[in-house]
């Protein structure tokens, strides 16, 4: 009986060593080092995907809940703290090779980054990769220096400044705006070579020559590079300050007024047709005028300008009505619109609301009211302008009225400036019309009263002056009083 018992526990401890042996065999895998499926990792918004190949061993060995890793070392190549690129689901990947894709982390940023694979269960890692490039290329556009100003000088034995210009005009993106970039710059050698000269986010020249910048992306390829500034250092006379205007010339008033810029100096004093623009000190100077602009740059012991011959682009247009029109009832005016806009088109309003129809650039006016019309350029500059006009009721010096008024304000408001009476004592009806002062002075005497009086100024003053009247009339005779106020 005892032995049969020791029997039974050799073989319980038998079948226990060759399950643990059998486990231990399976929970061991080996990862092969990745392969790179590219040589940089030149990322942006616009294209951020990349794919490693790796095998691993036995297949048998895998657990179904295992996952691949995938992690990224600093830009030195360490694994200390390690990035995730990638994390499989559990039990995804069951064979070999793999292939899996990933991104690189926005703050990418050098030469010597190298990847690795680890597995979950059983656990596992991979050798590095190789080392690679990468860089996430936050701003891969042109971008401008120097005012976008292709020019700039320095006194002999001075240096001139080159700066990133922040934010600068128009659709500028400035490479200033991303706070990780770094920047290289360079002066030209010949058309089509250059050696660098410094990195930082400005340079100071000190050598005449042709000087751009360029972000500081390693060996990858990029489209972050400045405009070219040749710098020139004066020795005698005066050097040239050239003026570029930020919509170009000519430009389009229509896009908000243009920016004159010129080179960097001390101070400066602008000019517009020869005369100096009062408090134009500054190295910009904003118009949307034309003429002939020119500066003055002080650049310590020596001195630069230049000029500009600056041409508006805005259309030239006319309208043949003035700015207040009166209309007889029944009759009509035409008001015709005369221009040099290229494919202009016309829109006509009516007291601030469109005319329907009125697309032309005639229009029949037939009713009193506040007009405007829009010219609008729609080739070339797109630019637009407006005319605006009143139409009022004409003025009839023989209105249809019953009594006689004894008030009138001659101030030439045109509201009852003169005493106007009813038509059937006025010209043409055999009244006598006699008007004298309050001493008994006649004033006026006439059978061919028009309703103009008085005439003339009666030295209106802060007491209303008081004049009487006698209307003798086929009819009747008719006496009283006239106020004058002011």
């Amino acid at each position: 009986m005892q032995k049969i018992t020791l029997l039974k526990h050799v073989t319980i401890l038998l079948c226990s060593f060759v399950f643990l042996v059998s486990k231990n065999t399976k929970a061991q895998i080996v990862i092969g080092t990745p392969n790179l499926g590219f040589s940089q990792a030149c990322a942006n918004s616009s294209f951020n995907t990349y794919n490693t190949t790796f095998v691993f061993s036995p297949e048998a060995g895998l657990d179904s809940s295992n996952q691949f890793i995938i992690e990224l070392s600093d830009a030195d190549g360490n694994f200390t703290s390690p990035t995730v690129l990638h994390t499989t689901t559990p039990g995804e990947i069951t064979t070999s090779p793999v292939t899996l894709s990933f991104s690189i982390p926005t703050t990418a940023y050098g030469e010597n980054y190298r990847i690795r694979i680890k597995s979950t269960a059983p656990v596992a890692t991979s050798s590095r990769s190789v080392p690679f490039a990468a860089y996430y290329k936050h701003q891969d556009s042109p971008f401008t220096i120097n005012n976008l100003v292709s020019t700039g000088a320095f006194c002999s034995g001075g240096s001139y400044l080159l700066t990133i210009d922040n934010p600068g005009t128009g659709s500028n993106d400035s490479p200033l705006n991303y706070p990780t970039l770094t920047f290289n710059w360079f002066r030209e050698t010949s058309a089509t070579t250059s050696v660098f000269i410094a990195e930082g986010e400005t340079l100071e020249v000190t050598d005449a020559g042709t000087y751009f910048v360029e972000t500081n992306y390693g060996s990858c390829t990029s489209n972050s590079y400045s405009n070219r500034v040749t710098i020139s250092e004066v020795t005698s006379g005066e050097a040239t300050a050239t003026i570029v205007s930020s919509l170009g010339n000519p430009f389009c008033p229509e896009q908000n007024a243009t920016v004159l810029s010129t080179i960097n100096g001390n101070s400066y004093q602008w000019y517009k047709d020869g005369a100096p623009i009062i408090n134009a000190t500054n190295q910009t100077y904003e118009t949307n005028l034309s003429g002939t602009y020119s500066v003055q740059v002080d650049l310590g012991s020596c001195q630069a300008s230049g000029s500009i011959d600056l041409v508006s682009e805005l259309f030239s247009a006319s309208i043949n009505v003035s700015e207040e029109n009166t209309l007889e009832e029944g009759e009509t005016l035409t008001a015709t619109v005369t221009t040099s806009a290229n494919a202009p088109e016309y829109q006509w309003y009516l007291n601030n609301t469109i005319i329907s129809g009125a697309t032309q650039n005639t229009y029949e006016i037939t009713e009193i009211g506040e007009y405007s019309v829009v010219i609008t350029e729609t080739s070339g500059c797109n630019a637009s302008r407006t005319f605006d006009f009143s139409v009022i009721e004409a003025y009839n010096p023989f209105p249809d009225i019953d009594k006689i008024p004894n008030i009138v304000s001659p101030n030439g408001d045109g509201v009852n400036d003169t005493w106007i009476i009813p038509t059937k004592y006025t010209s043409g009806s055999n009244s006598e019309i006699t008007i004298m002062s309050n001493r008994g002075e006649i004033v006026l005497k006439t059978d061919n009263y028009l309703n103009n009086w008085p005439e003339n100024n009666l030295d209106l003053n802060s007491i209303n002056k008081v004049y009487y009247y006698i209307i003798k009339s086929e009819q009747d005779t008719k006496k009283g009083t006239i106020t004058l106020i002011k």
